[in-house]
């Protein structure tokens, strides 16, 4: 993280009263599933950005826009999927990890954890694992 950044309280905004049982659906769904929890106190604050699926229903995402920008961006590669499947030949056993889920099966540090926060009209929650919209999620996983 680049020191010369200043960390960023967004306030919380308003969006269609509709879309309240959404986020309330999701957010219990990621305390259920124990990938986020309260803060103690939090310097980075980002909202959530209420998104229409093709299927009519609202997936909800975090803006990290200001702490990405916060982020050098890591200039690792992507491997070729052709590489890691030649990579894979002679061997007798393939191991495929779970994509849906994969951000979320990465444990984030415990110092960075508050610097995903995010507010609803429920309250204040960071994630526990890595989150979906990171600058250098994709290169992590």
């Amino acid at each position: 993280m680049d020191p010369t950044f200043k960390p960023v309280k967004q306030k919380r905004r308003y969006f269609n009263p509709s879309h309240n049982p959404a986020v309330q659906g999701e957010v219990d769904k990621l305390l259920r599933a124990r990938f986020i929890r309260e803060p103690r106190y939090s310097e980075w604050i980002a909202n959530v950005v209420m998104v229409p699926k093709t299927n009519g229903k609202w997936q909800m995402c975090v803006d990290y826009t200001d702490l990405n920008r916060a982020y050098q961006k890591d200039s690792f590669p992507f491997p070729k999927i052709d590489q890691l499947v030649d990579s894979t030949a002679g061997n007798k056993t393939l191991s495929f990890m779970d994509a849906f889920s994969g951000y979320n099966q990465i444990t984030m540090h415990p110092s960075d954890q508050e610097k995903t926060s995010f507010i609803t009209n429920q309250g204040l929650y960071c994630y526990k694992m890595m989150p979906f919209g990171l600058k250098n999620a994709r290169a992590t996983y």
